[in-house]
């Protein structure tokens, strides 16, 4: 082995050759391939196709997937290691692992395309797939996304999972549509919701069939307005015509179209012209075009104030739905990254002491009146400082001898418990702290003094009988 293979420089995209499974590929003993397709992209009961691509076409389904994905993108991820003590965490800056995720995961793009990218396939396909590129160490040098509909899962004869990657010729240079096989510690993969824990379904061919109403209405309301904003008819000779064809297609190039629509026709030879369908207040379009958004919005679980639907948001309740949006929509998409990133990327010594964390404290910030009766509370109670709370603010820090590490505790609480002990405390501190009188020594001069400042009674005299 020389030195670059040693290091692991050598084939840095691709499987080694002994490690690669035969070209043929194994049977499969269990449900891991099929579990992928059990929802597939394909027609749905409306008629329409539904994928990937046709999905982002539609405006609610793009705002969804960039809201999610972007604000994932948009929080800080570090990696922490805990203290010795156990009791906190610092960030492990030194570790190889804490560049590529903070800053940059390869030298194609940044970590904010990379989590971007990744959560896309996610909302998408419902897997995520990098390849992981490590050195002769096994520390991590690079993550590589790989488009999930190119990826196949599967077990090999010993029970253990491989992934399988159709390659094209853009992605991998000298080779032209070649089927590249990865060992489990060779990619990092992030499942979504599944049946079997190991492959997510796509939730976009879940709902397929929603979706695709929503892509008939708009179809209808294109189609609507192509056909001059005019409900379609029929056109009624008395006699026999030659060429209905070309009737028709005259009618539809001067009255057809949006410029063309409330244009006065002229009918010959006894035509007639009879509306035979209804008006899309009748089928109440605009109603089901309303009731796609929140359609869409409730299979992403993203409030539909953040879509710019605004019809049921106010000043009291659109606070309390982005705190939501935090704690239940975004919060499991998450853990499903940090734990991915500790079972693929950490290795089994460094995962009870290493762990990565997104930030979202700047998220669940209320207003900000809000926040300083928050940081007021946890002044009086000991568990904040002031320079606690300039963190919080992304405020200069306070210096340590002027107090700013300082923590602080209002007096007054008492247990209720202790509430009669107090007073019965108080009095004999009171008590205690009085001052008492001391008999003075009697001495001669003490008695003279006392005597001298002592006035004396005058002594009576006797009388003589």
């Amino acid at each position: 082995m020389g030195f670059l293979e040693w290091m692991g420089f050598s084939k840095l995209r691709d499987a080694p050759e002994e490690d690669r499974p035969e070209e043929k590929l194994p049977e499969v003993t269990d449900s891991v391939r099929d579990s992928g397709q059990i929802f597939a992209f394909g027609t749905a009961s409306s008629g329409e196709k539904v994928d990937e691509q046709s999905a982002m076409q539609i405006s609610t389904v793009y705002a969804c997937v960039r809201v999610l994905a972007e604000t994932v993108a948009a929080l800080p991820l570090h990696l922490y290691r805990y203290t010795d003590d156990g009791k906190g965490k610092e960030r492990a800056a030194d570790h190889p692992l804490y560049r590529i995720l903070y800053r940059q995961p390869n030298d194609e793009m940044s970590s904010f395309t990379w989590r971007e990218t990744l959560m896309t396939h996610l909302l998408l396909w419902g897997n995520a797939y990098c390849q992981i590129i490590r050195d002769g160490r096994n520390n991590v040098l690079g993550l590589y996304p790989l488009l999930p509909e190119n990826v196949e899962v599967d077990r090999d004869e010993q029970g253990q999972l491989y992934y399988i990657y159709h390659a094209y010729t853009d992605e991998v240079p000298g080779e032209k549509n070649q089927d590249i096989y990865f060992r489990k510690d060779e990619i990092l993969h992030i499942p979504g919701l599944g049946f079997n824990g190991l492959v997510g379904f796509s939730p976009i061919a879940m709902m397929k069939n929603s979706l695709g109403t929503t892509l008939a209405v708009e179809k209808y309301g294109s189609s609507f307005f192509k056909n001059g904003a005019q409900p379609s008819g029929v056109l009624e000779h008395p006699g026999v015509l030659k060429d209905p064809q070309k009737i028709r297609d005259n009618w539809t190039s001067v009255y057809g179209g949006a410029n063309n629509a409330h244009k006065v026709a002229v009918l010959e030879e006894g035509m007639q012209y009879k509306s035979i369908s209804l008006p899309p207040e009748d089928s109440q379009f605009l109603s089901t075009r309303q009731f796609g958004v929140e359609e869409i919005c409730r299979i992403f679980r993203v409030p539909p104030h953040m879509v710019q639907d605004l019809q049921r948001a106010t000043f009291s309740n659109i606070e309390n739905q982005s705190l939501n949006f935090v704690v239940h929509t975004l919060t499991p998409w998450l853990v499903r990254f940090e734990q991915a990133i500790i079972k693929d990327l950490l290795l089994t010594e460094e995962q009870d002491v290493l762990f990565p964390k997104f930030n979202v404290d700047g998220l669940l910030r209320g207003d900000y009146q809000s926040r300083m009766n928050g940081y007021a509370t946890g002044i009086s109670n000991g568990f904040l400082s002031p320079n606690d709370i300039h963190r919080l603010e992304n405020m200069d820090l306070i210096p340590a001898e002027e107090g700013g590490d300082d923590y602080y505790l209002n007096g007054g609480y008492v247990k209720l418990r202790d509430a009669g002990k107090y007073a019965q405390v108080k009095q004999a501190a009171v008590e205690q702290n009085r001052p008492k009188e001391q008999p003075e020594e009697k001495t001669p001069d003490s008695e003279n003094r006392r005597s001298e400042s002592t006035p004396q009674k005058p002594k009576e005299r006797k009388r003589k009988r």
